[in-house]
């Protein structure tokens, strides 16, 4: 097998099933995609909309069509010469509905005697399983017993837990004291939970994948379809939790051999993958960053960390973190730093725990791989020390246990739970309180650095195509912060820096949230995402301002703000003056420089190195927000009849319709799938003449050129394009967005006469 010419996202879900994906198919076919790339399709939780909820990795999901409607698609993908990717989930499992996951039932029911007790991630030293799930402590007093004999469970509303075999005589309390779990207040969690989780959702237990056992256990039938060639490639969801990303990678790759393999890896800016990891690369979240940041204009940084200042904003970014990671590891994380600290061993308890929590704030990237990743463990124990220089007693001991056995307890844990402090700390807290420029604010994204510039752009792409060249890339995820085309516009935005400062000050005078990072992300998600429905932006604030935690939680609530909140969204668009200057903004100002952006990167990131995968839907305008608001149902309908309409010739406008990025899609996954020849190396290309800053190109191979703009509104205030031309190779360039035939020095106003990129293959046909 080798690497697919592109992917497709889909949500698999009850409401999107085996059987909707393969009725897809032919449009996908169509469209130049190479491979369906699916969420998760083992069992899982019951009604889940997402699928990474795993209760069954030995089955297909019932709720998708099962097995047999897994392998109608499997047939209907092979007739049309498409391929199967397939995310799969190793780091956890759903304990939600205990019944459903029949391991953790078993280990709820038999304790440390259960076959699958060594399958989850549990600290046994305190002898019973820690489930949060009450009220509180005294809910113990509500208890039922339903059913008898065999079938008899303890239940609490709609929650049911099974009794050990020989326990059941007694009133509720007396028999649930005699059970290997003990049922307590839900704020336990974090402070007391005696088994690893994902992050911080206590219905995902950590599986010790780790163990060969319960390797074959968990990915026996992933594996059969990849054997059966049912299945090409594997997207590894959250490698960082492992107890040893890379021996589990090695391990997959010894049974999936011949399958294109990515992981979800965040890479900051300068990281590289371990090298002796046997994957073809990442899912693509340093693509993105890259090239965002090559559509924003640095020029606009003071204008908008002024703003920020003067509405109260914090503008340190490395101090927000710092705090917003510190939040992490002293009130959400707590049970796993104190069972970190607990492995410590010549220290005091207090300081072992403080120091584990300095280690994992001050990590510069989501975790070390030691002792392959010596250097950033190094790093953040020197940021840590110079930080608590009271503290160095601890980090000396620390460090040296650490370096002493870097397969060891102590060590494993501490690097599984630093990448859960950096994701918490940074993407799920920071972000939503560092709000200056909120199209730089996505995952794997670096706010501080007020975008890319095209040089250093060139030599990232070039180290890619070099490095590896089957990684994949991306623009939009189900986890991404918003949309591409929202983050689009919103980079824009960077070009109307002055005019957007003095509509927010306008707009906040008038109906301003009264929290200041809330306040300025909600305008600039307002005008990134119009027009948007108050349902829609509703729900988008609530979940911003409780990821920040600066006013209200997830689990402290100030009811207050929230229904201030949830009434924002009304007296924005009720208010018909107000609403119309929004509008104004967006329609006369910004829009279009958005399309311009949008089409410019989706046509680098399909064209560019590695494979690019397309979010299901954003092949037409796309302006979503985070989950769930991305995971919307997409009209197929209206995409065939557009696609219909593009394959009969007509060339599209850039307008409202987005018509014209389906154009773009179309031609440049075609040419990926039918000419992959033309898609090798990496070359940057320079424009000369007035606008040369304007014009972003590069070369593959010495058939293929592309051309995009990049800062139109500077552009336009300059005078265009004027005398700016791109020096090609000799001979006759033609453009397979429009079929033009043009010369190998085409003007740049000649060159973007109709669209304002270009796809340039040697020749011409």
């Amino acid at each position: 097998m080798s690497a697919p010419s592109s992917t497709y996202r889909v949500q698999l879900r009850p409401e999107f099933t085996f059987t909707d994906a393969a009725g897809i198919v032919d449009y996908l076919r169509t469209l130049g995609v190479g491979a369906l790339y699916a969420s998760p399709v083992l069992d899982a939780t019951p009604g889940s909309a997402h699928g990474y909820d795993v209760v069954d990795p030995t089955r297909a999901r019932p709720e998708l069509g099962g097995e047999q409607e897994r392998r109608v698609l499997v047939a209907r993908l092979k007739d049309a010469g498409l391929s199967l990717v397939v995310d799969i989930v190793p780091n956890h499992m759903s304990v939600e509905v205990p019944k459903v996951n029949r391991w953790w039932w078993d280990v709820l029911r038999h304790g440390q005697a259960s076959e699958h007790a060594g399958f989850f991630d549990i600290d046994w030293s305190r002898g019973k399983v820690l489930l949060p799930v009450l009220g509180d402590d005294d809910a113990v007093a509500e208890l039922k017993i339903e059913g008898s004999g065999e079938a008899a469970e303890l239940a609490y509303y709609d929650h049911r837990f099974p009794i050990a075999p020989g326990t059941a005589e007694g009133t509720p309390q007396e028999v649930h004291a005699r059970q290997n779990y003990e049922l307590v207040g839900w704020r336990r969690g974090n402070a007391e939970l005696n088994y690893r989780r994902f992050f911080d959702i206590t219905n995902l237990a950590a599986v010790t994948v780790e163990k060969a056992e319960v390797f074959a256990e968990t990915h026996g039938e992933v594996l059969r379809w990849v054997a059966d060639g049912d299945v090409a490639g594997l997207r590894v969801d959250h490698p960082d939790g492992l107890a040893d990303p890379g021996g589990y990678l090695r391990r997959l790759r010894e049974g999936a051999p011949g399958a294109w393999l990515v992981v979800e890896k965040i890479l900051q800016p300068g990281e590289a993958l371990p090298q002796s990891w046997p994957v073809d690369g990442t899912t693509g979240y340093d693509a993105l960053r890259e090239i965002t940041g090559v559509f924003v204009d640095p020029a606009a940084e003071p204008v908008f960390t002024r703003l920020a200042d003067e509405l109260g904003v914090r503008t340190d970014y490395l101090a927000v973190e710092e705090e917003a990671r510190r939040l992490v590891t002293d009130r959400i994380l707590v049970a796993e730093v104190r069972r970190i600290a607990a492995l410590v061993e010549g220290i005091d308890t207090e300081a072992a725990r403080a120091a584990v929590a300095e280690v994992m704030i001050a990590f510069g990237v989501y975790r070390s791989y030691l002792p392959e990743g010596a250097a950033e463990w190094a790093r953040a124990l020197e940021r840590a020390g110079a930080r608590r220089p009271d503290l160095a007693e601890a980090f000396t001991a620390l460090d040296a246990q650490v370096r002493a056995d870097p397969h060891g307890e102590l060590a494993t844990r501490l690097q599984q739970t630093s990448g859960m402090v950096v994701a918490k700390g940074t993407e799920d807290t920071t972000f939503y309180r560092f709000t200056r420029f909120a199209a730089l604010n996505e995952v794997g994204g670096d706010p501080e650095s007020f975008g890319l510039a095209p040089a250093r752009f060139h030599r990232l792409a070039e180290g890619r195509a070099a490095g590896r060249p089957a990684t994949m890339t991306t623009l939009t995820t189900h986890d991404t912060k918003r949309s591409e085309d929202t983050r689009a516009r919103q980079a824009a935005l960077s070009e109307l820096a002055g005019e957007f400062a003095d509509a927010v000050r306008r707009w906040t005078a008038r109906a301003g949230l009264d929290e200041p990072s809330l306040n300025l992300l909600a305008w600039q998600t307002l005008v990134g995402a119009w027009p948007i429905g108050p349902e829609r932006l509703r729900g988008y604030l609530d979940k911003a301002a409780k990821e920040s935690k600066l006013r209200t939680t997830w689990t402290d609530h100030d009811e207050e703000f929230e229904r201030a909140v949830a009434a924002w969204p009304g007296r924005v668009l009720d208010d018909a003056e107000l609403a119309a200057d929004v509008e104004a903004f967006v329609r006369r100002r910004l829009a279009a420089a958005g399309y311009v952006n949008s089409l410019g990167q989706k046509l680098v990131q399909l064209t560019g190195p590695g494979v690019p995968d397309v979010y299901q839907g954003t092949e037409l305008w796309d302006f979503s927000l985070v989950d769930p608001d991305n995971r919307r149902a997409v009209d197929y309908g209206v995409r065939r009849e557009i696609l219909e309409r593009v394959l009969a010739g007509e060339l599209p406008e850039v307008d409202e319709s987005g018509a014209a990025k389906l154009l773009v899609v179309h031609r440049a996954l075609t040419l990926r799938r039918e000419r992959p020849e033309l898609f090798t190396g990496y070359r940057p290309l320079h424009a000369e003449g007035a606008a040369a800053e304007h014009l972003l190109a590069f070369q593959r191979g010495e058939e293929l050129a592309v051309a995009v703009t990049r800062l139109p509104v500077g552009l336009e205030k300059s005078g265009g394009w004027r005398d700016t031309v791109l020096p090609l190779s000799e001979g006759v360039w033609t453009d397979v967005l429009t079929g033009r035939a043009l010369g190998d020095s085409p003007a740049a106003a000649t060159l973007f006469a109709r669209y304002p990129v270009a796809l340039l293959v040697r020749g011409d046909s």
